[in-house]
């Protein structure tokens, strides 16, 4: 075989030799990502030996959030309590077993005869379709398409319907003493929410601080018809304090009791209380409703589903599921949370509960193979402390939803590290202001005494990373400022955890008040 000439070879040999020598590592000698990798993993790993984390469980995983690779972990299998980072999951199933565009309808129905005379010989029946955003005003806008009907009499009752799910309220584990407080509603097919948070099942009290201190302040109650009861009071304070309002409910019916004060010359606090029996609650707000609009009920509120033919007098539908996401997972909602999982149980199985609502998002984690480690899930918000879920698990879930054609929906509704706007940041508003990861991380947060974590995205250099950290059984100071601090390492940043402060106070539990200004406790 004749050989080729000789010059024909040294142009590419010169190339190979070159490429050889700038890009592959010299023999003990790491190239500049093997550095910066054995850097970042050096400095986690010292941010993760902070005192505040001293007896505690703690898991992280970094992920490429493109190719999957393992950028960093530590016990990433461990099997930790997630709190509401167990949103993502429930987020995502529904997004994905729902569908973004799924909606709740909540129906009128007359389960009677309708004389000539707008006479309605038998019941109004208010039909809950789950919808966790429904309104006062959508009840009187239902009143009025009922007027519109033309009915103006109802020799029966205004019938609350429920039906749709399940009679449990109250979720699996949940705490007993948590029931009061806006973030532990209980879940109705029929509820009511007060303003487009979407708390389902609370109503909500505005104080006002009399002119002068020792005067009792005014309680205003939203909606004006809620059959509660409002006992003690709160009483105005000397100007220049604090609010210290203390409202809550005695468990067992709807007795909210006042105490506490605010400062004379304070601006109305707002404070959420959850209601028992939120159907009957949603029904007599409803029957005010009709009276305002000329429409009598003869036998007041009673309980039951209409009979197969009622009629449909008037309609309401919610905003489509990927819009309620934005208030369910930037204010970490619980009561959303719970209504997506008993949805998803009525819609792909036919059992409007927790079980079947729970054993189907497990089928689409089997599904999609993101049951890459052991996990349980008891609710859908993370309220249980039966919950169990992994770092890695997560990780498996965060390079998934890339894939899916409602990633940025869901995307989009997880809270933004320092953004301002209550919408956007949400839980994460006040934190990561003013580093390397402001504006840069999507993530969602999750904290109940002992328990910290976030999960989501960080805009590193040059690529995406998909984090997550699970701080479990922490005592004394809170070590959030370490999972800011890995966050923005992750970001570019430098790796710095503020000291705790000389004196540290024990960490103080979860959100124990109906105000909701706390929202990085959640």
């Amino acid at each position: 075989m004749r050989s080729l000439p000789a010059r024909r070879w040294c142009v590419p040999l010169a190339a190979l030799l070159t490429v050889l020598f700038v890009a592959g590592p010299v023999a003990g000698r790491p190239n500049a990502g093997a550095r910066a990798a054995t850097e970042l993993a050096a400095d986690l790993d010292r941010l993760l030996t902070d005192r505040r984390l001293a007896g505690a469980q703690v898991s992280v995983q970094v992920n490429d959030a493109a190719t999957g690779e393992v950028v960093y972990q530590h016990a990433g299998d461990a099997l930790l309590l997630p709190a509401s980072t167990l949103k993502t999951v429930t987020a995502a199933a529904a997004l994905e077993l729902l569908g973004p565009d799924h909606r709740f309808a909540t129906e009128v129905l007359a389960d009677g005869r309708r004389g000539g005379d707008g006479v309605l010989d038998g019941d109004l029946v208010l039909r809950g379709g789950g919808d966790p955003s429904l309104l006062p005003s959508d009840l009187d806008e239902l009143a009025g398409q009922v007027a519109a009907a033309g009915v103006t009499e109802v020799d029966g009752a205004v019938r609350a319907d429920a039906t749709r799910w399940d009679d449990v309220r109250l979720g699996p584990n949940w705490a007993w003493d948590d029931q009061p407080y806006y973030y532990s509603p209980q879940i109705s097919a029929l509820t009511l929410t007060t303003d487009t948070d979407y708390d389902p099942g609370t109503v909500r009290l505005t104080v006002t601080p009399a002119a002068v201190p020792g005067r009792p302040a005014a309680v205003r109650l939203t909606p004006a018809d809620a059959p509660v009861r409002l006992t003690g009071r709160i009483d105005t304070g000397p100007g220049g304090g604090a609010p210290a309002p203390d409202v809550t409910r005695r468990l067992g019916g709807n007795e909210i009791v006042l105490a506490g004060s605010v400062p004379a010359g304070a601006a109305p606090t707002d404070e959420w209380v959850t209601v028992d029996d939120p159907a009957a609650v949603a029904a007599t707000v409803f029957a005010a409703a009709l009276q305002r609009h000329g429409v009598t009920v003869a036998r007041g509120v009673a309980a039951g589903p209409a009979a197969a033919g009622a009629a449909t007098l008037a309609r309401h539908e919610s905003a489509p599921v990927g819009e309620l996401l934005v208030p369910f997972l930037k204010l970490s909602n619980n009561g959303i949370a719970e209504h997506l999982v008993k949805e998803i149980g009525l819609v792909r199985a036919g059992s409007g509960s927790w079980s079947a609502g729970l054993a189907e998002v497990v089928a689409f984690l089997s599904r999609n193979g993101l049951d890459v480690t052991a996990a349980r899930q008891s609710d859908g918000s993370g309220l249980s402390r039966h919950n169990l879920m992994t770092a890695r698990r997560y990780a498996a879930l965060l390079g998934f939803a890339r894939s899916r054609p409602w990633f940025r929906t869901w995307y989009d509704a997880l809270p933004v590290a320092g953004d301002p706007r209550r919408m956007v940041g949400g839980t994460l508003t006040r934190r990561m202001v003013g580093t390397a990861a402001e504006g840069r991380v999507h993530a969602k947060t999750g904290s109940m005494t002992g328990v910290d974590a976030l999960t989501g995205y960080v805009e590193g250099d040059g690529r995406t990373l998909a984090f997550t950290v699970l701080f479990n059984n922490f005592a004394g100071e809170s070590p959030r400022p370490v999972i800011d601090a890995l966050v923005v390492r992750l970001a570019g940043g430098p790796a710095v955890a503020p000291p705790p402060p000389p004196s540290s106070s024990p960490l103080r539990p979860a959100v124990r008040t109906g105000g909701k200004a706390a929202l990085d406790w959640t």
